[in-house]
């Protein structure tokens, strides 16, 4: 379901099943905001390709209006493609989501300095870096 907040922005809210009980869940996009889904970028376009079909699953299940895919390096589009791609879509917020299992060097430094780059070319656009994707149970099964 979708409800408006205080503000001109819509938040996104949906109801999981945690352990049996309904918990209602509040995901920080809202109207106005953009999602990039940046992993490392390959010299094989088929691996490249897999970040695009992900993309496409990612705004299907989540209905979020602006999801961008983007490689760190060796592909295209960057993640400076991506964030003038967002913008250009109305976007006021980038949230920038590595696609990456663990944090690391490309984490901590290469994607928050290729971020703030991108960002450049855009006062008045904000931007945030989630963690990476993380430990989860369900990758052992």
């Amino acid at each position: 379901m979708e409800a408006s907040s205080s503000s001109s922005s819509s938040l996104i809210f949906t109801r999981k099943e945690l352990k049996g009980v309904g918990v209602d869940v509040v995901f920080g996009v809202g109207g106005g905001d953009a999602v990039i889904i940046v992993d490392h970028g390959s010299r094989r376009n088929e691996s490249n390709l897999m970040l695009n079909e992900f993309v496409v699953m990612f705004r299907e299940k989540t209905k979020y209006p602006i999801v961008e895919p983007a490689h760190m390096e060796l592909a295209e589009p960057s993640i400076k493609d991506a964030f003038n791609s967002c913008v250009q879509q109305g976007a006021r917020r980038v949230i920038v989501s590595p696609f990456f299992l663990f944090p690391g060097r490309h984490w901590h430094q290469d994607i928050p300095s290729l971020t703030a780059e991108a960002a450049k070319d855009h006062p008045g656009v904000s931007y945030v870096i989630t963690a990476p994707l993380g430990l989860h149970e369900l990758l052992v099964v």
